[in-house]
């Protein structure tokens, strides 16, 4: 998720060196380029949603934007990093990929019966997602520690609104539900900040300060 062609000692964070055959340039790209703008504007239309912009009943209204431009522009992202050997990169997208496809068919799942589950079970089967879900993103911020501190900080700023979004499922509370939705908006504007580090970067520009890993 940092720029390449602008920064490659970024890539000794990660690890993952390109490879580069004799008397041949290193691939280069950036699938941040795709990848942070796609999650951006998932990010605000599903906080929009829980911040109360829609009537409770309209949870599907985020599905159009998440499904059609989110999910699939993880999934291209994820691909574009797997092809540049940025294994780390790809994770991350591939990992997000995998929540937003899977938020969609939770909700278009529940709202239309696809998976046979009751009124009576759907808040449990919200749940089992979220709960599932804050595992998996926890694990990545621990994992990504020697990412510069404003990954860091976007994956926290995940967690938490995870956290508020299960407690507000569970306990019925629309006020933890709503903080949820602000804490969205909070790592949109991380991601807000990475997408203009790495457009900076591919149009000449220098890259913004993204602090120090937490780990070397």
């Amino acid at each position: 998720m940092t720029t390449i062609e602008s920064a490659p000692e970024m890539l000794a964070v990660q690890g993952e060196p390109l490879a580069a055959a004799p008397d041949e340039a290193p691939a280069v790209g950036n699938p941040a380029l795709i990848g942070v703008p796609t999650f951006l504007v998932g990010s605000v239309a599903l906080a929009l949603v829980l911040t109360g912009y829609v009537p409770a009943a309209a949870t599907g209204a985020s599905i159009p934007i998440i499904l059609a431009a989110t999910g699939i522009g993880q999934l291209v992202a994820a691909t574009w990093a797997a092809n540049l050997a940025q294994n780390a990169v790809a994770a991350i997208f591939g990992i997000f990929s995998g929540f937003w496809f899977s938020y969609a068919a939770l909700v278009l799942g529940l709202t239309n019966n696809w998976f046979g589950i009751t009124p009576e079970d759907a808040v449990g089967t919200q749940k089992l997602f979220l709960l599932s879900w804050l595992a998996m993103i926890v694990l990545l911020t621990v994992a990504s520690l020697r990412l510069p501190l404003a990954f860091t900080l976007l994956f926290i700023l995940i967690d938490l609104a995870l956290l508020f979004v299960f407690l507000g499922t569970a306990n019925a509370s629309e006020t933890q539900t709503h903080i949820g939705g602000y804490l969205v908006f909070s790592f949109a504007l991380v991601g807000a900040y990475l997408f203009v580090d790495a457009m900076n970067a591919a149009t000449g520009g220098s890259n913004l300060p993204l602090g120090r890993p937490l780990v070397r």
